[in-house]
């Protein structure tokens, strides 16, 4: 998928809890829009701890997989 949006970096803490929790593939599995809105809502976090607490929020929702931005999230609708 092509986003129509900037794409957002990834911040190097980002990739390295990734890599730590072993979610880079649960990551990736998620489409393009879903990615790149994950980064840019945590590197939109004014403070450290908001930061941190985002990202914790992301990484659970990886884990579990069936969360998007505390929304209900199905893998299954062919989205990439």
């Amino acid at each position: 998928m092509v986003l129509k949006r900037r794409r957002n970096p990834m911040p190097a803490y980002v990739k390295q809890a990734l890599l730590e929790q072993h979610l880079v593939e649960a990551y990736h599995a998620r489409p393009a829009y879903q990615q790149n809105d994950y980064v840019g809502w945590i590197n939109r976090g004014a403070r450290a701890s908001t930061k941190q607490k985002r990202l914790a929020q992301m990484l659970a929702e990886l884990a579990s997989g069936d969360k998007y931005m505390k929304m209900a999230y199905r893998a299954d609708k062919g989205y990439k």
